[in-house]
């Protein structure tokens, strides 16, 4: 089995910072990639950002100069860090990993149980 296990989500008042960890585990061949999405209330869970193996990144346009994501591929781990937070930023913050469990399986996506993140105004 794969699980993925996310940590750091709270409450936090806006212009302060919060970083997220999120660490893969069990059968694991290789990790493609990993990234963070979002989901608030009443919308569609959307990216915030991904990484690479390789360590490119990408951004939502709404994080982009806030928000930086970073990678330990020898723990299986990615990181959030989170500044200059916004109210709008609230939501739950889902970790992904694209991954082989084997050298004969396909990639697949998993995700972790979600860690909220709440921005106070």
């Amino acid at each position: 089995q794969v699980q993925l296990v996310e940590s750091g989500g709270g409450l936090v008042q806006a212009g302060e910072s919060l970083t997220l960890s999120c660490t893969a585990s069990g059968i694991i061949f290789s990790i493609n990639a990993m990234g963070w999405y979002r989901q608030a209330p009443g919308k569609q869970r959307e990216l915030v950002t991904t990484i690479t193996n390789g360590g490119r990144t990408n951004y939502a346009d709404s994080v982009k100069g806030r928000f930086t994501i970073s990678r330990d591929n020898a723990k299986n781990t990615v990181y959030l860090q989170m500044n200059s937070l916004k109210p709008e930023d609230t939501a739950v913050y889902y970790c992904n990993a694209r991954l082989r469990r084997t050298i004969m399986s396909h990639e697949s996506d998993y995700w972790g149980q979600g860690t909220q993140v709440t921005v106070s105004s």
